[in-house]
């Protein structure tokens, strides 16, 4: 549905956009796009919406070359962080407008306008003007707008980051299941990893203008291809180690027992470890029947309600956990198969 072949947009003071992106998104996928600011996120969609041109590659939407065509002839469904609503005109008008503007005739238009509404839960909400309504309910407005017109792709420009943390949770249940109705391929921008992860069917990691990897939000999580994709989605512990053989890798606080087959005895590596795979022990467990046993001092003790995330120094370094568990906490254990080694990277 779209297709991104070797697309490059620089910025004219040489800071910001992308380079050479590759790109894929099928019929009914939900693509998700996150990265740092700056990272380029904007700058796709923003090529693909015709808001602005490759400098050079293309970019092709159901098939067909889109280079040169505008903004209102790609027949795409837009949704922005601020909604956009015209606010004289109501719920249902604001709704119907896209249709008007292709010349369908009123009876019709209102009809189709009405039948989004419905899908997006605000049939009771149409003689209404936008000020009257939350930011949720308005947030429902523009995407029953931007799909009323069967368009042939979905563009999220960040729709849900005004709202509060239920709402958004709501609306991303909302977005999913009309996404998933539709059929419609998806690009949903966004800095709200859970977001990403929870709604994706695949997720792409931009840095620096690029797309470091492409890949669904489980795999993404658990096999990031290097260190700044798995400090970036998620939490993770990293550390610099050497691999002193295919069962080991030394770090500056101890060996750390793990599978380094891929790698040669001597290689530098990042050693990642989510900090939800670390497992503290109890008072009555034995440590010595524990992999990769740690002891340490407690430093930082965040209580977040259903899980606690804890920094525990053990000889010098920092390293963070998260459990649910509740009592007093100084002995850890690191699972063999929750050690990932990635490349070293020199930033």
């Amino acid at each position: 549905m779209i297709r991104f072949e070797n697309v490059t947009y620089r910025y004219g003071d040489g800071e910001g956009g992308i380079s050479n992106v590759n790109l894929r998104v099928e019929k009914g996928e939900l693509l998700a796009v996150i990265g740092p600011s700056g990272s380029g996120k904007s700058t796709l969609l923003k090529l693909l919406a015709g808001f602005m041109e490759p400098q050079s590659g293309s970019i092709w939407i159901e098939g067909k070359d889109v280079s040169g065509v505008a903004a209102r002839h790609r027949d795409l469904g837009i949704v922005f962080q601020s909604y956009a609503l015209f606010p004289h005109m109501t719920v249902l008008e604001n709704v119907a407008y896209p249709l008007r503007l292709r010349g369908v005739d009123r009876a019709e238009r209102f009809e189709r306008a009405s039948k989004a509404l419905g899908e997006v839960g605000l049939s009771s909400a149409t003689d209404r003007l936008p000020a009257t309504l939350s930011g949720g309910q308005q947030q429902r407005v523009a995407l029953a707008r931007a799909l009323v017109y069967q368009p042939k792709a979905l563009l999220l420009d960040e729709p849900l980051s005004a709202l509060d943390a239920s709402l958004r949770t709501e609306m991303r249940d909302l977005i999913t299941h009309v996404q998933r109705t539709a059929q419609i391929a998806t690009i949903h921008v966004t800095h709200d990893q859970e977001e990403a992860l929870s709604m994706a069917d695949r997720i792409a990691v931009v840095h620096r203008g690029e797309i470091l990897q492409v890949a669904s939000p489980k795999d993404l999580y658990d096999k990031p291809f290097n260190a700044t994709v798995a400090a970036f989605v998620g939490k993770a512990n990293l550390w610099i180690g050497d691999v002193m053989s295919s069962t080991c890798v030394r770090t500056e606080f101890g060996d750390i027992a793990c599978d380094a087959s891929d790698w040669g005895i001597g290689d530098r590596v990042n050693v990642m470890v989510r900090p939800e795979a670390i497992m503290p022990l109890t008072a009555d467990q034995n440590p010595e029947q524990a992999p990769n046993y740690f002891n340490g001092t407690l430093v930082q003790d965040r209580f977040l309600g259903a899980v606690r995330r804890y920094d525990l120094s053990v000889a010098g370094c920092v390293i963070t956990g998260e459990t649910g568990y509740r009592g007093s906490l100084s002995r850890i254990s690191i699972p063999f198969d929750s050690v990932r080694l990635l490349p070293l990277q020199d930033d």
